[in-house]
């Protein structure tokens, strides 16, 4: 376990966990709360972020009101598809790198969307799995 309300390191917004891509220990952690947080302090978080390390991401609640162009654009540069179409209270989990060229195999997305919803006013709860490669020394 590396994110939960648990560990106290998860909260409303984007969750970000940030692994050594060589070894797979966690550097750093955070949680940024895209609704009446301030924006800034998720780029600066995504700036600090170091060559060859693994990226995980996970929204909770809304994770889009306050994300503007040059945190998305950021996001996008780890290896985001989805980030772009990110909209209030919908679902997203994604696992990055920072000096990945491509797009991530590792990421998925639901729309908030009310005609769908599973539970009132929320998509349905979503799950990524799989191995994710290091990055060679």
């Amino acid at each position: 376990l590396v994110l939960g309300t648990v560990l106290n390191n998860a909260g409303y917004g984007i969750n970000i966990v940030v692994l050594d891509g060589t070894k797979g220990e966690v550097i750093k952690t955070g949680h940024f709360d895209m609704y009446g947080g301030d924006v800034k302090t998720l780029i600066d978080f995504l700036k600090s972020i170091e060559k060859s390390s693994i990226v995980l991401m996970a929204t909770y609640d809304d994770s889009s009101t306050k994300l503007n162009d040059e945190a998305r654009k950021a996001i996008a540069e780890l290896g985001s598809s989805h980030i772009q179409s990110l909209g209030f209270r919908d679902n997203w989990l994604f696992v990055g790198g920072k000096g990945v060229a491509g797009k991530s195999n590792f990421e998925k997305y639901l729309k908030n969307d009310q005609s769908t919803n599973k539970y009132d006013g929320w998509p349905e709860i979503i799950e990524l799995q799989g191995c994710i490669p290091s990055f060679l020394e």
